[in-house]
């Protein structure tokens, strides 16, 4: 499996390109900016993008939706319940005094255990909410790509529209904690970590 991060937009989110080896068949997670940087990666790995995948609506991780599906003619996916998001991106960026475009409506809304195969490889839909309402992870082969539900030694904020504190916590100690301490986690900002570090140091879970 490729995996292959890139730093993207003005709030430095990260945005994952994960490929088949084998049929070189890929999908873009979270493209929040800089599309021609995300293209330009595609090319060199020699991948087409079967899928764009949003973790969450928030326009720092879909920013990229519109021209990435352009260019690429991929379906895009989101959690149903962030779907209506995607509508709504000027107006919120705005609030954060950066211009958008609304994204394109997903071809596809995902919810908690669908599968997403491209080429030999297919992620798991983890519903993982607390950072906004349709907040998702997706996991394939001790792997998991978590938006901005968890990152290396904190968790995500949750005084955004939809964020809820204690659901945040009851997703990573429910949902990711579960999938094992040896599994790589992959932020949606930030360096990559793994589920027992976060276990034994991230101050947010050390004393449950």
């Amino acid at each position: 499996m490729i995996i292959k991060s890139l730093t993207v937009g003005m709030v430095a989110a990260n945005c994952f390109i994960v490929g088949c080896e084998k049929t070189k068949k890929a999908v873009v997670i979270d493209p929040g900016g800089d599309v021609d940087q995300i293209l330009l990666s595609l090319a060199e790995l020699k991948l087409s993008v079967s899928y764009i995948i949003n973790t969450h609506g928030h326009f720092d991780h879909v920013d990229g939706n519109k021209r990435m599906k352009e260019v690429t003619g991929a379906d895009l996916m989101i959690h149903s319940l962030d779907a209506p998001m995607l509508d709504n991106l000027t107006e919120i960026a705005t609030s954060f005094g950066i211009s958008t475009d609304n994204s394109p409506p997903p071809d596809k809304t995902l919810e908690d255990g669908d599968e997403i195969s491209f080429g030999d490889i297919v992620l798991k839909v983890i519903h993982t909410p607390g950072h906004s309402l349709g907040g998702i992870s997706l996991y394939c082969d001790n792997n998991v790509f978590v938006g901005d539900t968890l990152f290396a030694g904190s968790i995500g904020r949750t005084d955004l529209p939809g964020g809820d504190y204690n659901i945040l916590i009851s997703s990573v100690v429910n949902k990711l904690f579960v999938l094992g301490d040896s599994v790589k986690v992959y932020p949606g900002h930030m360096g990559s970590t793994t589920i027992g570090h976060e276990k034994k140091n991230n101050p947010f879970f050390m004393n449950l």
